[in-house]
């Protein structure tokens, strides 16, 4: 009967496999659910900073004249028309007909001159010194698009 019992059971060292498997995936499976509770409660990772994000409609059929509107704003605070080559953002500037940063949906801004010029979007402060370049005055850029213009 007893070789029945350790047939259908095995023995003594078989039967002790089991039961460390089993503990060990508890506590794996415990340290895995406490992690994603302290996540949830303790909000790692909201701060994680996006890229700014917006839809800008350059209009440069005329290389003499190019027009910049904002169509979506997405998660950015505005978008700002830049000098390529010094990195500044085009405000009052003789080049650009109205204001070189845009802050809401359905503002625009035409540029002339013969010069280089990029399209940001920007997280932040709405950039206010037009002799600094931009990336120091607000906390993130992400480029839009470059254009030129002829004179």
């Amino acid at each position: 009967m007893f070789d029945t019992l350790t047939q259908q059971f095995g023995s003594e060292d078989e039967r002790a496999v089991s039961p460390v498997i089993g503990v060990i995936l508890m506590v794996a499976i415990t340290v895995i659910l406490a992690a994603v509770i302290a996540t949830f409660v303790l909000g790692i990772g909201d701060d994680i900073q996006q890229d700014p994000q917006a839809g800008v409609n350059i209009d440069d059929a005329d290389k003499s004249e190019v027009e910049v509107s904002v169509t979506s704003l997405g998660n950015a605070d505005g978008v700002a028309i830049v000098d390529t080559s010094d990195g500044t953002f085009e405000n009052n500037s003789s080049n650009i007909d109205g204001n070189g940063v845009l802050t809401s949906t359905g503002m625009s801004a035409t540029v002339t001159g013969g010069d280089s010029y990029t399209v940001i979007a920007y997280l932040g402060d709405e950039p206010t010194n037009d002799s600094e370049p931009v990336d120091d005055q607000v906390s993130a850029t992400a480029s839009i698009n470059s254009f030129e213009t002829e004179t």
